[in-house]
């Protein structure tokens, strides 16, 4: 068990198992299955995503270093918390872009009964010890347990 300080982006307490990606997520490419063609698993159809492409991402730890592609990633997010197909946590190794925290941070406050806590600057370490199927326990204050 480690644990790991980050800044808290958007709030939350929340238990899950990890999804791991060293390479950047493009949010857009990878949602856009499951919230225009009604993907209940919520795959990863990003197929520039060798990590993660295929596996589902909903309800899980996400675990990254950076979201990339499209200015609707902010929306994408949105929509996906909106929808109730988004994931447990976004854990951002390096900081978060403005689109990533736009999106998390109005669907913290807009969407009601979806919780998606959101923590940023984990660092290095933390990617590269984390991997899928890891339990990762968010507490409040931004600490990220991987077990």
């Amino acid at each position: 068990m480690k644990k790991f300080q980050g800044r808290v982006i958007t709030p939350g307490t929340v238990s899950a198992e990890a999804v791991v990606t060293t390479q950047g997520f493009n949010t857009l490419a990878s949602f856009q299955m499951a919230l225009q063609f009604g993907d209940k698993e919520v795959k990863c159809g990003d197929q520039n995503n060798t990590e993660l492409h295929g596996k589902p991402l909903i309800n899980k730890a996400l675990c990254l270093p950076q979201t990339i592609g499209s200015t609707t990633g902010g929306l994408v997010l949105y929509c996906a918390c909106a929808m109730e197909k988004n994931p447990a946590c976004m854990l951002f190794a390096n900081h978060i872009d403005s689109l990533a925290a736009a999106g998390a941070v109005l669907a913290d406050v807009w969407v009601e009964g979806v919780s998606m806590p959101v923590i940023d600057s984990l660092g290095d370490e933390f990617l590269s010890y984390v991997k899928d199927g890891m339990k990762i326990t968010v507490e409040e204050d931004g600490v990220v347990v991987v077990e």
